[in-house]
């Protein structure tokens, strides 16, 4: 009988090589009950199985940042409607030849928005020049939800000082893939908003949160409740954009109305440039210059 000598060596049952070649033959694949179950995808996909795919979406994106040494993330959340301002003037600029009145006002409201994907890629930046100069069990990583906009942005920033980059994207009707920016290699695809979620806030030592839709709101009132009830540790969460953020929710009416404690509004703080987002972080850990 020949041994297995290599140690690190692993070996795939034959069924994955017959499931590649069903794949790249362009072969539809049929429910087999003769079809070894990991590599039976009718089988992983039922409702049954629902629980392993919930224990699969967990491992991969663990073991994967563990290997590539991502203990520490910053995550930055917002819009993926905002984009960078060279894009947004020249959205304007067409915008203003067609002379559609509706398009010049949307393209203005792009314009108006554009600096704060450029503040999300300064204050990635930041963290990033700060990291590497690091140790690397005291690097701060940027991790975003993977996606265009202000994620994008973040990225970007992370990417232009040469620093990896995390993204959780999410599998969507209409499909989004990973940005440009992210490392390869960090690049995850949930099906499970829970499970991402989840991921977010297992490395999480600050969330800074700029302008965004219902994503952006699902995830910065997850992290919040998460610190209120202290189900996770105090980290710095950040509202970026005090006008947006003020308008949009009357923190002060919950405590009126008595829904929050006064001291839950310590929970967070506002800020309007990307230096003051860095230095909160980097004063709640004393990081120094």
């Amino acid at each position: 009988m020949e041994a297995n000598t290599q140690l690190n060596e692993s070996r795939l049952a034959d069924a994955w090589q017959e499931l590649h070649l069903q794949s790249i033959n362009g072969n539809a694949l049929k429910a087999d009950s003769n079809r070894l179950a990991f590599a039976d995808p009718e089988f992983l996909l039922r409702r049954e199985t629902r629980g392993i795919r919930f224990q699969l979406e967990l491992l991969k994106p663990e073991l994967g940042q563990v290997e590539q040494g991502i203990e520490h993330t910053v995550v930055v959340y917002g819009s993926a409607r905002f984009i960078a301002p060279d894009e947004a003037a020249a959205l304007l600029a067409q915008a203003q030849n067609n002379g559609d009145a509706e398009g010049l006002a949307r393209a203005e409201r792009t314009v108006r928005n554009a600096h704060y994907y450029d503040q999300a890629r300064q204050f990635s930046r930041l963290v990033a020049q700060h990291s590497n100069r690091q140790t690397s069990e005291n690097c701060l990583y940027i991790c975003t939800g993977g996606g265009p906009g202000i994620m994008e942005a973040a990225n970007r920033g992370a990417h232009d000082e040469g620093a990896p980059t995390v993204g959780l994207n999410i599998v969507l009707p209409h499909e989004q893939n990973g940005n440009r920016f992210i490392t390869p290699t960090l690049n995850f695809k949930f099906h499970y908003f829970a499970l991402r979620k989840m991921h977010f806030m297992m490395r999480a030592k600050a969330l800074v949160a700029f302008p965004g839709g219902f994503g952006t709101m699902d995830e910065l009132f997850e992290v919040l409740t998460l610190v209120q009830t202290g189900k996770a540790k105090p980290v710095p969460i950040v509202l970026f954009g005090s006008d947006y953020w003020k308008r949009f929710i009357n923190f002060e009416m919950l405590v009126e109305e008595g829904t929050i404690s006064a001291k839950d509004l310590s929970l967070f703080h506002y800020v309007d440039t990307a230096v003051e987002a860095w230095h909160l972080v980097r004063d709640f850990y004393h990081l120094g210059p």
